[in-house]
């Protein structure tokens, strides 16, 4: 029997998928990350998106200025007063990504079977036969036969607003390219992906480090985004530039896998990360169509055995126009959910997309119906065999606790924590039940006077970060 089946529960009563799915005092375990961007900025959008079920707020710094997401964030912070909803932060890097720059911001039609050429001279003007690049070391990576995409969303499905180019010849620093598919290109930014290229850009680039010790202070960020991980230096690296900074030691750092770089070193990644996120985009364009499933799977599978969050993208990418997912959508996010991710990441679902409420409601009454089925007994007893014997004390207790959970049939369980270490390895063992983290500062003394310790201290219940990661199907 093929492992996927075997996470089901079974038998399901067929006639369960008729019944209405009733409401529940909590939300569907599953986590849902919101991007907020121009369509889900304002008050009254992301309070609709707190009450529909997202509870990390995601800032990407590849587009936008300080001041604008500063903006957004205040009205996250009125939102969730109003709604009395708890929300994460997360600061999403921009990371060693190319971009086409097209200062004018018109649009550029590329024809198909037609010419254009990617030069490192930002001096020149964006046009169907010229796009400047970021990089100026695109041309020695580069060889006759290569793959390039350019696009806002890179390949969100249509295929109208991003491009495939074939690398036609390298002249100096100019890589010049045949069009491979009509598109247009709108906008100031537009990422480049070259497919399995090796790209000499740091991982945490000044600008990162500039908006971390800035922005990301002033707000005391819960989640750091590492986009572009390639190597567990690069977590390593991230890691120490965060403890200089202070209040943000107790930042949690994600590392984004978006290239075959990332896959080839992803167990040593997955051991200095506080949690993983799959960017299945890029990550599909780097990989044959038939081989995105596979990594999916292993990938979610040695997170889960390490009791380590795993966030998966790019699920309902339809929603950015449609009301609805498509059915193949609506499969997809069960069987992530099946296959073990932790939560879902909206991108420009939530960003720009036309419905953000509606698509956070929707993915959460996806993820509730796929948890009811999930085989927790199946994956206690494949968790428990993994670690082996002899356990550690703290994670016996955490799987006896859960063990004894299920069995008496308890509502949620509740665990008292001061570094959040508890309450992982609780979830780790995915109860039923919600995990309620009740956080607990440590108290620290100079002589003088008594205060508490921890980066979060003053921000709850704002960020709350322990109850957010920590309650899993």
């Amino acid at each position: 029997m093929h492992s996927s089946h075997l996470l089901l529960e079974e038998p399901i009563r067929m006639v369960s998928i008729l019944e209405p799915s009733k409401a529940s005092f909590f939300p569907a375990m599953t986590k849902i990350v919101g991007t907020l961007g121009p369509k889900s900025r304002s008050v009254e959008v992301i309070s609709a998106c707190l009450k529909a079920g997202m509870s990390v707020a995601r800032f990407d710094f590849s587009w936008g200025y300080p001041e604008y997401h500063q903006e957004t964030l205040e009205n996250l912070k009125t939102a969730i007063k109003s709604t009395k909803k708890l929300c994460a932060v997360m600061l999403d890097t921009v990371g060693a990504e190319m971009q086409v720059v097209n200062k004018s911001e018109k649009s550029i039609s590329l024809q198909a079977d037609a010419q254009v050429v990617l030069t490192p001279d930002r001096g020149q003007e964006a046009s169907s036969q010229i796009l400047p690049i970021n990089y100026d070391g695109l041309a020695k990576s580069m060889k006759k036969g290569d793959t390039i995409f350019v696009g806002q969303y890179l390949f969100t499905g249509s295929e109208t607003t991003s491009v495939w180019l074939e690398v036609s010849e390298v002249t100096g620093q100019d890589v010049v390219c045949t069009i491979k598919n009509s598109a247009t290109l709108a906008g100031s930014l537009f990422t480049l992906h070259a497919s399995q290229v090796h790209i000499e850009l740091p991982t945490l680039t000044d600008k990162d480090k500039e908006v971390i010790s800035t922005w990301g202070v002033k707000n005391k960020i819960d989640f750091l985004s590492l986009s572009y991980t390639r190597h567990a230096e690069d977590v390593r690296q991230a890691r120490e530039f965060l403890s200089n900074l202070g209040d943000l030691r107790q930042t949690h750092i994600f590392a984004k896998i978006e290239n075959v770089e990332g896959l080839t070193h992803f167990d040593e990644i997955l051991q200095e990360a506080d949690g993983i996120i799959l960017s299945r985009g890029n990550l599909g364009i780097d990989l044959p169509p038939e081989k995105v499933f596979f990594f999916q799977k292993s990938a979610l599978y040695k997170c889960n055995m390490a009791g380590k969050p795993a966030v998966l993208t790019r699920v309902v990418d339809s929603m950015t126009d449609n009301l609805r997912p498509t059915r193949a959508e609506a499969t997809d996010v069960a069987n992530a959910v099946l296959d073990g991710s932790d939560a879902i990441l909206l991108g420009a679902e939530t960003l720009r997309g036309l419905y953000p409420v509606e698509t956070i409601s929707t993915v959460g009454r996806i993820c509730a119906e796929a948890e009811k089925v999930f085989n927790q007994d199946l994956y206690f007893k494949k968790t428990v065999k993994y670690v082996g014997e002899p356990m550690s004390h703290l994670e016996s207790i955490a799987s006896s606790a859960v063990r004894a959970a299920i069995k008496v049939k308890a509502s949620v369980i509740i665990c008292f924590t001061s570094s959040g270490r508890a309450a992982r390895l609780i979830a780790k063992y995915r109860p039923t039940m919600p995990v309620l983290s009740v956080v607990i500062p440590r108290l620290k003394t100079n002589q003088l006077k008594w205060s508490f310790s921890g980066a979060f201290e003053d921000q709850l219940p704002t960020h709350l970060w322990e109850s957010l990661f920590t309650v899993n199907p």
